[in-house]
C-alpha cells in the first residue's frame, strides 16, 4: 500500500502533521482510488447522502479598500459594482426567514469590510442575535478581527466566522497585497479563541500551481480544531477584475481537491462554494461524491450568481440527497458555558501555521 493510501485511511486519526509531499501524493492517486478513499472517510463521519445548506446575504456591498484580485467588491477594480450602505437589520431578518423556509439551516452575512468599525458593530450584533432567534445557525465574514471584536461577536450568540486563506503562502502575494497572511491567521486565532467555529477556505482556479492547492489545504489542516466549515472555491470570472480572463480550472482537478480535503480534514463539513453556477450537474455530484457536504443555496453569492433554488432541489431529488438538519442553542446558560470554556483557553496558542519567508 502507498503512503497515501495507508497514512489517509479511513480508520486512521485525525491528523494536523501533513506534509506537501503526503498531500500531493494524494492528489497524484489514480481517480478512481482518490475518490474511493475520500468516500469511505466521509461515511466514518456523516450521513453521505446528507448536505448542510447555507444562505449567504451580503449585508454591506462594494468599495472594500482590499486588493483581491478576484473580488468585485474591491475599489481597486471598475466592476460596475455599486457602493451600499449596511442594511437594515429588519430587512435582514426578513431575508433569513425566507432562507429558513427554503431549507436553510445556517444564515452567512458578509460585509465589504477591511474590519468592522465601532459605529457599525452594534447594528452587526443586534442583526446576530436576532437570526439566531429564528432558529438559524448564524454565520458572519466582516473581515479581520481583533480580539474584543471576536468576543463580542461570540457573546452576541454568532456560531461561524468566515475568515478564508484563499491560497498557499507562497501564491497570496501574488492575489492580495493589502493584507497579509500572518493577518488571516491571526483573525482565525482570534475566533477560535473566543469559543466560535471556524469556517475557512480558499479559491482555486485564480492561475495557481497544484503545489499551491496543496499548500492551501495543508495550512487549513494544520489548524487545530480544523475549521468546522472548509468552502472550497471555483473562481468566479468577474469583467473588471485582474483575473477575468485567467484559464481556467479542469473540473477533475476542482473535484480532487474537494477529496483531499475530505481525506484531510476528516470531521469537517466541506463546502462546495463559489463557481456552482458554472458546474453542470455530473461536476456537482463527483464533488458531492468526492466528499463535499454543505452548499450555498439560494440566487447569489454576496454579488456573483449561484444555482436556482428550484435546480437545486431537482438536483437533490436525482441524487437521493436531502438537507442536513442542525439543532441551534438557545439557552443562555450553555451558550454561556462555551464562552467560559473558550477564555479559559484565552492564555493558550491556538497552532497557526504559515511559511514567513514566502509571504509578501
Amino acid at each position: 500500500m502507498s503512503q497515501a493510501s495507508s497514512s489517509s485511511h479511513a480508520d486512521a486519526p485525525t491528523r494536523h502533521d501533513w506534509t506537501l509531499d503526503e498531500i500531493e501524493a494524494l492528489f497524484a492517486l489514480p481517480f478512481n482510488d482518490l475518490l474511493f478513499q475520500a468516500q469511505q472517510v466521509h461515511r466514518m463521519h456523516f450521513d453521505a447522502n446528507a448536505v448542510q445548506v447555507s444562505t449567504l446575504l451580503s449585508i454591506k456591498t462594494g468599495a472594500c479598500p482590499e486588493d483581491c484580485k478576484y473580488c468585485p467588491q474591491s475599489g481597486h477594480y471598475n466592476t460596475g459594482l455599486d457602493k451600499e450602505k449596511l442594511l437594515e437589520i429588519d430587512k435582514v431578518v426578513e431575508q433569513a426567514r425566507a432562507a429558513k423556509d427554503a431549507g436553510a439551516s445556517r444564515f452567512c452575512m458578509g460585509a465589504a469590510w477591511r474590519s468592522p468599525r465601532e459605529r457599525d458593530l452594534g447594528v452587526v450584533l443586534e442583526m446576530v442575535s436576532r437570526v439566531k432567534a429564528l432558529g438559524l445557525e448564524t454565520c458572519m465574514t466582516l473581515g479581520m478581527l481583533d480580539g474584543t471584536q471576536a468576543e463580542r461577536l461570540a457573546a452576541a450568540g454568532l456560531d461561524y466566522y468566515n475568515h478564508n486563506l484563499d491560497t498557499s503562502p507562497e501564491f497570496y502575494g501574488d492575489i492580495i497585497t493589502t493584507r497579509t497572511y500572518a493577518d488571516r491567521l491571526e483573525t482565525l486565532g482570534h475566533v477560535r479563541q473566543a469559543g466560535m467555529k471556524v469556517c475557512s477556505g480558499g479559491i482555486l482556479g485564480m492561475g495557481e500551481a497544484p503545489r499551491d492547492r496543496a499548500g492551501l489545504l495543508q495550512q487549513l489542516a494544520r489548524l487545530d480544531p480544523h475549521p468546522e466549515s472548509v468552502p472550497i472555491n471555483m473562481l468566479v470570472k468577474v469583467p473588471g477584475t485582474p483575473l477575468e480572463n485567467i484559464d481556467d480550472l479542469d473540473p477533475l482537478d476542482f473535484v480532487r481537491a474537494i477529496a483531499v480535503a475530505r481525506i484531510l480534514m476528516p470531521k469537517s463539513h466541506v463546502r462546495l462554494s463559489a463557481g456552482r453556477e458554472q458546474m453542470d450537474d455530473a461536476t456537482q455530484a463527483l464533488a458531492f461524491l468526492a466528499g463535499a457536504n454543505s452548499i450555498f443555496y439560494g440566487d447569489r453569492l454576496l454579488t456573483t450568481e449561484n444555482p436556482q433554488v428550484e435546480r437545486d432541489r431537482a438536483l437533490f431529488a436525482r441524487l437521493g440527497l436531502h438537507p442536513e438538519r442542525t439543532e441551534t442553542c438557545h439557552d443562555d446558560t450553555a451558550q454561556q458555558t462555551i464562552l467560559d470554556a473558550a477564555m479559559a483557553r484565552r492564555q493558550a496558542d491556538d497552532t497557526l501555521f504559515y511559511d514567513a519567508a514566502s509571504v509578501h
